[in-house]
């Protein structure tokens, strides 16, 4: 089965995201890859991918206790499924202010691992004024971020973790910090 985990944009959607977050232009509207000074390579376009249920989490920050490192491996395309994209309006205020957040020992143990792709299904892997240092940060490394992801759920179907093919497809754009993408997942 083939899971599309992009979120549809429609033309009230842009409106919404563009009066409430400046840089949500071309290249960071919906799903996207936060690509800062990098080239997203294409061998990244298709990885063995994993999904962590952490909607149990609350409003505290994501944790490398509350998933299975274990089973986390190197150039892995690695998910987080909060539920927010489900509960919040994207676009909203509230979607790119008030979203989870990878806590930064998780993330460095991610970067630690090796893995290819982070995806989450909120704004950003860190708020505010980390959002961009972060990203910059996991880019560095050779680690992607992906932005907006929808469906989750629909891979996990009721489990805390499962794994699936991760095909990732960026624009062809260049000199841009954020790379409109389309994702699915074969489960």
């Amino acid at each position: 089965m083939i899971i599309d985990l992009t979120i549809c944009i429609t033309p009230k959607m842009i409106t919404d995201a563009q009066g409430n977050e400046k840089k949500a232009l071309a290249g960071h509207l919906g799903t996207h890859f936060d690509v800062m000074n990098k080239v997203f390579p294409l061998e990244y376009t298709q990885r063995r991918g994993i999904v962590f249920d952490v909607s149990c989490v609350g409003v505290r920050e994501i944790e490398e206790t509350d998933i299975d490192l274990s089973k986390v491996e190197r150039d892995m395309f690695v998910a987080f499924y909060s539920g927010y994209i489900e509960k919040v309006p994207y676009g909203s205020q509230e979607y790119f202010k008030e979203h989870p957040q990878l806590s930064d020992a998780l993330i460095d143990r991610l970067l630690e691992k090796g893995v290819s792709i982070i995806g989450i299904d909120f704004a950003g892997v860190r708020r505010g004024r980390e959002h961009t240092p972060k990203d910059q940060y996991c880019a560095d490394e050779g680690v992607f971020i992906i932005e907006n992801l929808c469906n989750l759920k629909d891979i996990l179907q009721g489990q805390p973790s499962a794994g699936f093919t991760a095909n990732t497809y960026p624009m062809n754009y260049a000199d841009m910090t954020g790379l409109p993408c389309r994702v699915t997942a074969l489960v």
